[in-house]
């Protein structure tokens, strides 16, 4: 390939990313519109970060009867949503995308901005401070225990920014003895004692959890077989996507999902992933929700910065939060580096998103459809 056709390459992604929610999703509904797909949006109680109307927005293509649904969703983490809208963009427009589902006879089922409030509010977390992804509990019985995050709260989310350097002395000593890998799973591990805090799973379902088991009730009910692909930044090396197995802990699932997209899927339950294990997980909505279907999931994680990096910035972000008198300059700032920590906003890193997405969706099509589609 010449330097100017390599140019014109990663130009073309760029098309499909946006720099705002509202932006996002004006061009996701421009593209269902061109591609003739019916949308079905649910509103929002709030409004956006500058006033726009919020929603969640469901876009399917294909019989409803269809026995084989792929669902690619955007979005849990609302920031993370810039790289997942962009890719459900590119794939309303991908006519080879979908011939091949079409005939495959399966539905493609494109769940636009699961936390809408997050992704035009630039934060990973839902307007209750919950990490949607840790809020997949039954609220009604004992919640998981994370004693680690207890003991670290006040410096992991200090009452100052900086962080002073008895809050860093703190987090250091834990990981001489515990570890780097457990004081990564008291952090981010989730945690159901501090509201304020990082990776808070919440003391009852979220707005957006209620919004996706509608989804998947009214999308997914009646299918044999349901495969989902969750769209995420911020774990792993820059521009890397890595497909983490996002179901529960059964070894044909696993073996399934490998034989899909490969011996490279991680998982949290065999220490493969750059995850650490994780408590309230989204994936059991669709075992829940769709019992009829033999479900098979990746959480499709590409990376940004690195670890200590992206922690640094959601660390400075919640703080932010808690500061009713902080600065707009100073606000406004934070909002921008949460931003930046989720979404590298260069034409490599695009380009290097939209080809692994359509890899990965390829690879699903062919999965659900029992053998190899006509795309490429």
């Amino acid at each position: 390939m010449s330097v100017a056709n390599g140019a014109r390459a990663l130009n073309a992604a760029e098309r499909f990313f946006s720099q705002s929610y509202a932006q996002a999703r004006e061009r996701f509904l421009g593209a269902a519109r061109d591609a003739g797909a019916a949308v079905a949006s649910v509103a929002h109680p709030l409004s956006g970060f500058d006033g726009e109307a919020l929603a969640t927005d469901a876009v399917r293509i294909g019989h409803d009867d269809a026995p084989a649904v792929l669902l690619v969703s955007s979005a849990c983490h609302g920031v993370e949503g810039f790289c997942g809208s962009a890719v459900q963009t590119m794939l309303l427009g991908d006519a080879a995308i979908g011939k091949a589902a079409g005939e495959a006879g399966i539905a493609l089922l494109l769940v636009h901005a699961l936390n809408p409030w997050g992704f035009s509010h630039w934060r990973r977390v839902t307007q209750e401070n919950v990490d949607l992804n840790r809020n997949f509990h039954d609220f009604s019985r004992p919640l998981p225990a994370n004693p680690g995050y207890a003991e670290l709260a006040d410096a992991i989310v200090p009452a100052t920014w900086p962080p002073g350097a008895e809050s860093e002395r703190r987090l250091q000593a834990y990981a001489e003895r515990h570890g780097m890998a457990a004081l990564q799973a008291a952090v981010t591990g989730g945690q159901y004692t501090h509201p304020q805090g990082l990776f808070y799973g919440g003391n009852a379902p979220t707005w957006s959890q209620h919004t996706l088991r509608r989804l998947l009730r009214e999308q997914a009910g009646r299918c044999a077989r349901l495969g989902w692909i969750d769209l995420h930044t911020g774990l792993g090396p820059s521009g890397h996507g890595e497909k983490i197995f996002a179901g529960r802990h059964d070894t044909a699932a696993l073996a399934r999902a490998r034989a899909w997209w490969g011996e490279e899927v991680t998982s949290v339950d065999d220490g493969s992933s750059s995850s650490a294990p994780l408590e309230g997980l989204m994936w059991q909505a669709a075992i829940q929700e769709c019992p009829q279907a033999e479900v098979t999931g990746i959480a499709l994680e590409y990376g940004t910065l690195p670890l200590p990096d992206m922690l640094i910035a959601l660390r400075r972000d919640h703080w932010a939060a808690n500061q009713p008198t902080l600065a707009p300059a100073e606000r406004l700032a934070v909002r921008r580096a949460t931003r930046d920590a989720f979404y590298v906003d260069t034409p490599q890193w695009k380009d290097d998103i939209i080809h692994q997405a359509r890899q990965a969706v390829l690879q699903a099509l062919a999965g659900l459809s029992g053998g190899r589609t006509a795309a490429s």
